[in-house]
């Protein structure tokens, strides 16, 4: 072979080589080898610090489609919060909660009570299973394990945990714990079980305020700590405290909003018998607080499971079911956010088990990954700062967007 020879074959595998990473939207080298590892498509600029891009995948059970936006939370333009449809009990598509809270990107959240099947006469409320903080205002805790919605925890989650950004800007897991009482005038301190949920523990008491929202809090007297088909309990009440003294009290949880400065406490078996030792007229304090794990006050919260933690998948995640995905994923010290959401099921999208996406997370560059509510409600959207209207990227599994209870949104200040 002559030298001009050898020169032309040189830059000719150079330049094959180069259209083949192109071809994989400048996937790593070692992506390209790897058939399990997602193969990115080109990228694109959503707005300053926020990128978009599409990506391929060949799982266990078939090819995955997906769509990646990647939040870069150095840049201090960039923000995130939850979005919600401003109140706990009720559910709102994610394109119109982008829309309305001037987002430039984002996905669905958490699991939240999608049905009441097991409960005639009994209304889903529509409110998510874990912790809830927006704009550093904690919103709601965590219902009982057994009461949540979504495939089976991996070993050692709990519905507190959360996927969360602090008011230093800095990404994290934590796990979100309830602490509250009711005091009364005679210095008696009944222990608060639940705060704006769905559902009590057995014999607790929960407090619901101006943020639960419209939606009846009957459902929070249904089920237990380890069945939720269970049968609604027989023992329940529900107290109104209104500036610091009880007004009302009725047997049965009732619906409607609750106004600001109002406080609804509703027990259930022995939370009901304690709460029916106040009368009218006594006065009543009622504190909350979520206590986070983790130190650095919160900017914003919302629940799922972790599914990485420092680069490992934990035990027990399930390797055999797929389904259509959604997940978040944290690098460079919590300060680079990965939003993740796959295509909807057809003949050719047949989804991820937890494992897979776990690896994917990996792969993708992400150290720790969270888990968010899948199948139908798996939506990425995001929207021009020029423009007024959303779009969703991904194509939701029964080819339109399902309205749910929050979901993480990505902010741009110009």
């Amino acid at each position: 072979m002559s030298r001009r020879e050898y020169r032309v074959r040189a830059v000719l595998t150079v330049w094959l080589t180069w259209l083949s990473l192109i071809g994989t939207g400048g996937a790593s080298w070692a992506a390209t080898q790897d058939a399990s590892a997602p193969r990115l498509g080109a990228a694109g600029t959503v707005a300053p610090g926020v990128g978009y891009r599409e990506f391929s995948l060949k799982g266990a059970h078939g090819p995955v489609l997906g769509h990646l936006l990647t939040v870069d939370l150095r840049d201090r333009r960039v923000s995130v919060d939850l979005l919600y449809p401003g109140a706990v009990g009720a559910r709102a598509k994610i394109s119109q909660l982008a829309e309305k809270q001037r987002a430039v990107g984002g996905v669905n959240g958490d699991f939240f009570n999608i049905a009441e099947d097991q409960h005639p006469g009994v209304q889903a409320t529509g409110a998510p299973v874990g912790p809830a903080v927006a704009a550093g205002r904690a919103l709601k805790a965590a219902v009982p394990d057994g009461q949540r919605f979504g495939p089976a925890l991996p070993r050692g989650a709990t519905t507190e945990d959360v996927l969360a950004v602090g008011t230093n800007r800095v990404a994290r897991l934590d796990r979100l714990s309830l602490e509250g009482s009711v005091r009364t005038e005679e210095d008696d301190d009944l222990p608060l079980a639940g705060f704006n949920e769905y559902a009590l523990p057995v014999s607790g008491v929960g407090a619901y305020t101006s943020a639960w929202g419209a939606a009846s809090r009957l459902r929070a007297t249904c089920g237990t700590d380890t069945d939720r088909a269970a049968s609604c309990s027989r023992t329940t009440v529900e107290l109104t405290v209104r500036d610091g003294r009880v007004t009302s009290l009725r047997n049965r949880p009732g619906a409607g909003p609750i106004p600001r400065g109002t406080v609804v406490l509703v027990g259930r078996e022995q939370g009901a018998r304690d709460l029916r030792r106040l009368a009218v007229g006594d006065r009543v304090r009622v504190t909350e607080r979520l206590r986070s794990q983790r130190s650095g006050a919160l900017r914003c919260a919302l629940g799922g499971f972790p599914i990485l933690r420092g680069g490992r998948a934990l035990d027990g995640l399930d390797g055999t079911t797929p389904a259509v995905r959604t997940a978040a994923g944290l690098a460079d010290g919590g300060r680079r956010l990965y939003l993740l959401a796959l295509d909807g099921r057809a003949a050719y999208r047949s989804g991820l088990t937890l494992a897979e996406l776990a690896r994917a997370m990996r792969k993708i560059g992400a150290v720790d990954a969270f888990n968010l509510d899948g199948g139908g409600s798996s939506t990425l959207v995001t929207r021009s700062a020029h423009s007024a209207h959303a779009t969703v990227r991904n194509h939701p599994s029964h080819g339109e967007e399902r309205a749910v209870a929050n979901g993480i949104g990505v902010f741009v200040r110009s």
